[in-house]
């Protein structure tokens, strides 16, 4: 077996199983849950067609790793449209099977693990396959602490000039999950100006630009770079779903963007790993990707409900409106910091939550690591307002109800 299997954490949900393995959940409440990140708004009718009609002429022959031309033009179209970046669809675009998979396989394209301290840096809260691509490429996770104070936004001054020198890869998620904080240009800048002198690659994951609270839509990697003049995107990838734009999870469709010499290497990974995405799918994606109403009204849904819910949380948790994404990142009462020997405040919470009134949330500690002697998700939950707005509310109402009783 691969020695490097062993070092992989147990995932969230895996240890929120574990929290909950003696907990009864109150039998009178239907169970409602804010645990996963799973859009559960209804998936677009003429994108299940297009999946539909493609399938009695798609499947006969072996899909191309690269894509057919006309999903790389249309992935380089919505670019265009978005972000206003101009990009070839030939060289600079590469379809991929969801960005969960393709953030882990390109870990696995740029690290070069024989190099003594291989190090891929990672914002600390995290996604949890940035941590796993980077052990199982033989490289040394390096978790950046945040900064409550700034909505947790990553603290790169508290990096060691040493880690820098030895970094290849770094991951940024803007909209990040779990706090929706996006990135401003200055902080692009930095990370540029870092990149240039230390020669590591960035991995721009951001599954979650479609969905956001302000007037002004975030702020992408691509369109970051073209603003401060980096011709060609140097060392950067952008890594981009249509998972939360367009309510399809299960079609498994994205596409990576950016430097033409890291896409021609994440190809080549790719056609021996498998990587090719169906013709059917590809047939529905090009379809999604060419259309804005079902995107603008399915933001229209999340500000609606998030627009109701916050207010309601923030009587009773430390929460508020997040800039972008599909979840609050809530600190819950100190009071819970007490309630058990070897519980975190957020396990606790979340513990007594589901016995007294069948509320499912993720404990905040479950995504980050404890470095310093901290974790930053401690005494924090995140919320995946991802139901239909009535659910959502319900929950609310009973978290509000269960403060104030165990207040």
């Amino acid at each position: 077996m691969n020695p490097l299997l062993s070092r992989l954490q147990p995932y969230p949900f895996e240890r929120l199983r574990r929290l909950f393995a003696h907990v009864t959940p109150n039998p009178d409440l239907r169970p409602i849950s804010l645990g996963i990140g799973e859009p559960r708004h209804a998936t677009p009718d003429f994108l299940k067609k297009a999946l539909a009609d493609s399938l009695d002429t798609s499947l006969a022959g072996y899909p191309a790793t690269v894509g057919e031309p006309a999903m790389r033009q249309a992935c380089a179209a919505w670019v265009q449209s978005r972000y206003g970046v101009s990009i070839d669809p030939a060289t600079q675009v590469l379809p991929i099977n969801g960005s969960r998979e393709a953030l882990f396989a390109f870990a696995q394209t740029v690290v070069d693990p024989t190099q003594a301290g291989a190090t891929v840096m990672v914002p600390n809260p995290f996604y949890q396959i940035y941590e796993g691509a980077a052990l199982l490429s033989g490289a040394e996770p390096y978790y950046v602490a945040s900064d409550p104070a700034r909505n947790f936004a990553t603290d790169w001054d508290s990096v060691p000039e040493a880690v820098w020198a030895r970094t290849q890869l770094l991951y940024v998620c803007s909209p990040g999950n779990p706090t929706g904080a996006v990135m401003p240009l200055e902080e692009w800048q930095r990370l540029f100006a870092l990149s240039d002198r230390h020669g590591f690659v960035i991995a721009s994951d951001e599954c979650y630009s479609e969905i956001y609270f302000r007037d002004e839509p975030p702020l992408g990697g691509l369109e970051a770079a073209q603003r401060l003049g980096r011709s060609g995107f140097p060392r950067l990838i952008s890594f981009t779903s249509l998972s939360k734009r367009s309510n399809v999870p299960g079609l498994r469709s994205g596409f990576v963007a950016g430097d033409a010499d890291l896409i021609k290497a994440f190809l080549l990974y790719r056609t021996y790993h498998g990587g090719a995405m169906s013709p059917a799918v590809q047939a529905a994606s090009i379809v999604a990707w060419g259309d804005e109403a079902h995107v603008v009204d399915n933001r229209r849904l999340y500000r609606e409900k998030f627009a109701q819910v916050t207010p309601l949380l923030a009587q009773v948790l430390d929460v508020r409106l997040p800039d972008a994404a599909f979840y609050l990142w809530a600190g819950v009462p100190q009071r819970f910091a007490q309630a058990q020997p070897g519980v975190s405040a957020d396990e606790a919470f979340a513990r007594a939550l589901l016995a007294q009134y069948n509320v499912t949330v993720l404990p905040g500690s479950y995504l980050a690591r404890e470095t310093g002697g901290i974790n930053p998700g401690t005494g924090r939950v995140r919320m995946a307002l991802v139901a239909e707005t009535a659910e959502c509310l319900e929950a609310a109402q009973r978290i509000v109800q269960f403060c104030r009783e165990t207040a």
